[in-house]
């Protein structure tokens, strides 16, 4: 099942003025990996690189509806704090997600590395954005490799 799934990782902070060029290779990457098998696509939820992701497999599952997207949250408040226009669209991506899972009940120190641990653990591929030697998209990427991952960074193209 892990040659069929790849995740996303990325920082939530991309400049605006990216936006379409890294819309366009990960489309591109999606694509790509749909034509190798690629049916599952895990994503973290979150704001900035994860939130773009979602978008983008939901708009390819027009074209290509075997795909599916599963939402590996961290925990049930997780938008909880965010701006109103940022939770409209995470409750839209989550109630458009094929499927959804929740790796802590509540808030819990740890909650964001084990839901990115998830991501890798059941993925063959990861597509990220990473620009940064240090962080959790730099912690979950070096996982991803050191666990066999297929890795292609979107900053890097």
């Amino acid at each position: 099942m892990k040659e069929k799934t790849c995740c996303f990782t990325g920082h939530r902070d991309i400049p605006k003025k990216l936006y379409p060029k890294i819309k366009k290779r990960l489309k591109h990457e999606i694509k790509r990996l749909i034509s190798q098998g690629v049916l599952y696509f895990g994503c973290g939820g979150a704001q900035g690189f994860d939130t773009l992701c979602a978008q983008m497999v939901l708009k390819l599952k027009r074209k290509y509806p075997d795909i599916k997207l599963i939402l590996v949250l961290p925990f049930p408040g997780q938008a909880d704090l965010w701006q109103a226009d940022d939770v409209r669209r995470y409750e839209s991506i989550k109630r458009w997600a094929d499927k959804v899972v929740m790796v802590c009940e509540q808030y819990q120190p740890g909650c964001y590395h084990k839901r990115n641990r998830h991501l890798v653990d059941n993925s063959g591929h990861c597509i990220c954005y990473l620009t940064r030697a240090s962080g959790g998209t730099a912690c979950t990427v070096a996982y991803a490799q050191r666990q066999g991952c297929s890795v292609t960074n979107l900053a890097g193209q």
